[in-house]
């Protein structure tokens, strides 16, 4: 009998293997997934104002894996967008998306119609949305501010391809089990996606109990957990009027609903239609190319090019060279020479409204 461990030991072996515990509750799942629903609700409202398309963001799907799954789930490459926490919380996540996804709302931030998506993906694209998730997170901030009743801020989002298989895990500080959050991502006539949100474990832990620490003292959630034993709230009818007024939703819906809204035009050079916010991506770089001239030639011509060869050109000496920026023609100009350096002297200009429309 003295070989046999006493309650009081069994209940320390039980909390200490808790402490270290790989897996989530029942609990845990439902509380992680308030709280991406709550800020991915609030990111989906921001990314509609970017796009100036109708966005619906699904309530949050929660399991927990190792990298060695997400190396065998997701072999492509993809884009992925770190997020680091910089007060409330310390730690980080990524956010993973597809490149043709992020090719089609770079296309809509930059006034396409998302559909031009071929092509590899580049710095501009990466720099785009890395913005786009900087207003995204930055929005859903807030919400969890409210929800954790602190102050919550993040560092600038970096975005860069992701390789599962050629990346390591303690590159992000993952540890052997990771929370995947996925969610549904649709932008209307466009995409019809996902996004996938990455927690280590022990962050998401973290996260869980701060979150019942802060609700443990309300008495509006135990009521509610007796009468509604299976689909118990984990945070209390504040946070839900909160939120529910930043993301225009109900929280506890099965999905997230983002209803059009009406901005004040934007207008340059009393022109109409330009109802982007262009103050949004005022930090996104463009490339800007001048093109002295075109030519065909035939594969044969090609083929006998050597040093010395002269290529005539399709523009007379003296002509204005072509200014395009990301591929859209937007003015000429003549060729100059700075410290030995060529540059281009801008002599004509397109009107600024169709300037814009072709940013």
């Amino acid at each position: 009998m003295s070989d046999m461990l006493t309650q009081e030991e069994i209940d320390a072996l039980l909390k200490g293997s808790n402490e270290n515990d790989v897996t989530l509750t029942p609990e845990e799942i439902d509380a992680i997934g308030e709280i991406g629903n709550i800020s991915m609700g609030t990111s989906a409202t921001t990314l509609f104002a970017l796009l100036n398309n109708k966005v619906t963001i699904t309530t949050p799907r929660v399991s927990v894996m190792t990298w060695d799954d997400l190396v065998r789930q997701y072999p492509l490459p993809y884009v992925a967008v770190e997020v680091k926490y910089t007060e409330g919380f310390e730690g980080s996540n990524l956010l993973i998306l597809k490149e043709e996804d992020v090719k089609a709302i770079t296309d809509l931030m930059m006034g396409g119609d998302g559909h031009n998506i071929h092509g590899e993906i580049n710095d501009l694209d990466l720099s785009a949305i890395g913005e786009a998730m900087n207003q995204m997170i930055g929005s859903s901030s807030t919400s969890l501010s409210s929800i954790f009743n602190k102050s919550i801020n993040i560092s600038p989002p970096k975005a860069f391809l992701m390789k599962f298989r050629e990346s390591s895990p303690i590159k992000y500080n993952f540890n052997d089990s990771i929370v995947r959050v996925a969610f549904k991502m649709e932008v209307e006539g466009i995409l019809d996606s996902e996004i996938m949100q990455l927690i280590p474990i022990e962050f998401a832990k973290k996260m869980v109990r701060e979150l019942f620490n802060s609700a443990s003292n309300s008495e509006e959630i135990d009521t509610a957990r007796k009468e509604n034993p299976d689909k118990s709230r984990i945070v209390d009818k504040s946070v839900e009027q909160q939120s529910s007024h930043t993301d225009t939703r109900k929280v506890d819906t099965n999905y997230v609903q983002v209803q059009p809204v009406q901005f004040e035009e934007f207008d340059l050079d009393g022109s109409s239609g330009n109802k982007e916010n262009i103050d949004l991506i005022m930090d996104v770089p463009l490339e800007i190319t001048v093109e002295l001239g075109r030519t065909k030639r035939l594969i044969k011509d090609i083929l006998e090019f050597g040093p010395g060869t002269v290529v005539e050109l399709d523009r007379l000496a003296g002509e204005p060279v072509d200014v395009i920026v990301n591929g859209k023609f937007i003015a000429k100009g003549e060729v100059v020479v700075i410290d030995e350096s060529f540059g281009v002297r801008i002599t004509d200009i397109v009107s600024p409204s169709k300037r814009l429309k072709k940013v």
